[in-house]
């Protein structure tokens, strides 16, 4: 369930501070960052429209990436943040973090439903409502899950799903410390409707 390190291709950015970003930024790159891991910070330049496509593929920030940089060795990151034009939306800066593959990390995770025929509750016409699409968990670096998995089999209306409900991959817990709320089976709304007269 893990996936594999993506590789991710940038270059080294000479000079650094405001005039070298701008610069970056009108020869069609968005600056960035990698630190951690005891080393000296290295500045990147990453094409635009390379980053723009790998920020539409989604899940950006939950993946392991092998970064290639033209004269270094490739090392492991995991994306910090991305910087975005208020105005337009569009990347202006990324802050990558080096890391070990038994380093752990929290990231967000992607929570994926299954079987909702098998539930007895969304067959009467009940209403998955998901409270948290994705979870923060930490986990290993070389070890990241692609999503968690909650199986809906025999829920019925008005039952609620904990993430202590939830079986999570090895390695992984949450970040917080309390039992949160996941997602409910809710009643069909006239049902819910009628039940309050």
């Amino acid at each position: 369930m893990a996936r594999e390190a993506q590789d991710f291709i940038a270059a080294v950015r000479t000079g650094t501070g405001k005039g070298a970003a701008r610069q970056a930024r009108r020869e069609g790159n968005v600056p960035a960052i990698v630190y951690g891991d005891g080393k000296e910070p290295v500045a990147l330049n990453i094409s635009y429209n390379y980053l723009l496509k790998r920020l539409k593929q989604g899940r950006f920030l939950q993946s392991l990436l092998n970064l290639k940089v033209e004269g270094h060795d490739d090392v492991h990151v995991v994306c910090r943040g991305v910087q975005r034009d208020v105005v337009k939306d569009l990347p202006t800066h990324v802050d990558f973090l080096r890391i070990h593959d038994d380093s752990k990390i929290e990231l967000f995770i992607h929570v994926e439903f299954v079987n909702h025929e098998a539930s007895p509750g969304l067959k009467r016409g009940g209403t998955l409502t998901i409270v948290r699409a994705e979870v923060e968990l930490e986990v290993t670096a070389g070890d990241i899950p692609d999503h968690i998995t909650v199986d809906l089999t025999g829920k019925q209306i008005g039952d609620v799903i904990h993430i202590n409900d939830i079986t999570l991959p090895a390695g992984a817990k949450p970040t917080v410390a309390r039992n949160f709320v996941v997602a409910n089976i809710a009643a069909p709304s006239g049902l819910a409707a009628s039940a309050e007269d």
